[in-house]
């Protein structure tokens, strides 16, 4: 069996220097009306927060209304500064943010309440903390701030998401091209689960880790690919190193080195520290603006043939 290619970091830089031309081009052609549709949208949420709350000083009268509308309860997550995400706020209050749940759960919604408006942001809702009624400049103000952060973080996530989409079409296409097959989808606990040589599947559970794409290589390898779009250098080590190559480790461990190649295909911005770092804990590594290294790797798992008797 053929290792799969390991990049100089001459390599990974070259690589990545082209990775974020690419990035900077599709940013500056960027359609932005989505931002204004999201900044719409979560500035009417917001208000509708602040007048079914009075201006978040009737909270605990109105708890029930506000956490069981799944649309007011991420605009309420956004009253702490900096907002607190859904899974964080799941584990400081202990709480499970489905609606039955906080409906039937009093103490429950207290602590949901308790918890974000202990990291209230006191610069965009001062009249809260003097217990006062807000000038309507002020309301305004919050109103615009909060809609803005908000709608900003529903742009990346879309970003992202629709990165990550697109990548996978793109593998998949080029898999398919190759003359691979894809097929159902089921959960994979034993490497003998994985789709076998030519076979490829989508979205599957692979040793209790989620994998995007599974690949059956041709030597009967599985190749779990994490397609990962990241759009700055902070970003990187998070969707790179503290996402697919903990799933790497983790593949490798658990289904044995010999078995599976993890891999990841990259695009947006990376530092050469945290690639460097990915590719030494057993990540092997592509680019989304160059699959045919993807390819070359996938076509020189086939076994030699065999010669035939003399």
């Amino acid at each position: 069996m053929i290792d799969p290619p390991r990049w100089t970091d001459q390599e990974l830089t070259e690589q990545s220097a082209l990775s974020v031309r690419r990035f900077q081009t599709e940013r500056l052609e960027e359609d932005l009306s989505k931002y204004g549709d999201y900044f719409d949208e979560c500035q009417t949420q917001f208000m509708d927060l602040l007048e079914q709350t009075l201006d978040l000083s009737e909270l605990e009268a109105n708890a029930a209304a506000i956490l069981a509308d799944k649309k007011l309860l991420a605009s309420f997550r956004y009253v702490s500064g900096p907002p607190i995400s859904a899974d964080d706020l799941k584990v400081v209050a202990d709480a499970v943010l489905s609606k039955a749940r906080l409906l039937a759960d009093e103490d429950m919604r207290q602590r949901v309440v308790q918890v974000i408006m202990a990291g209230l942001d006191r610069r965009r809702f001062p009249w809260v903390l003097e217990g006062k009624r807000p000038s309507d400049a002020e309301k305004q103000a919050a109103v615009i701030a909060s809609a803005a952060l908000m709608a900003n973080q529903r742009l990346q996530t879309q970003r992202r998401n629709e990165g990550s989409r697109e990548q996978e079409t793109a593998v998949c296409e080029q898999l398919q091209a190759i003359g691979f097959r894809e097929v159902r989808a089921v959960e994979m606990k034993v490497i003998g689960d994985t789709p076998r040589p030519g076979e490829f599947c989508r979205e599957a559970m692979l040793a209790g880790r989620k994998a995007d794409i599974t690949v059956g290589l041709y030597d009967r390898r599985a190749m779990p690919i994490e397609c990962k779009v990241s759009n700055s250098a902070v970003n990187s080590k998070k969707r790179l190193n503290n996402d697919a190559a903990v799933k790497a480790v983790h593949w490798r461990r658990d289904l044995g080195e010999v078995n599976v190649v993890p891999a990841a295909v990259l695009s947006g911005v990376y530092t050469l520290s945290n690639l460097r770092s990915a590719q030494d804990r057993g990540l092997t590594l592509f680019w989304a603006h160059d699959l045919a290294q993807l390819v070359d790797f996938i076509n020189r798992t086939k076994p030699a043939p065999r010669r035939g008797k003399k």
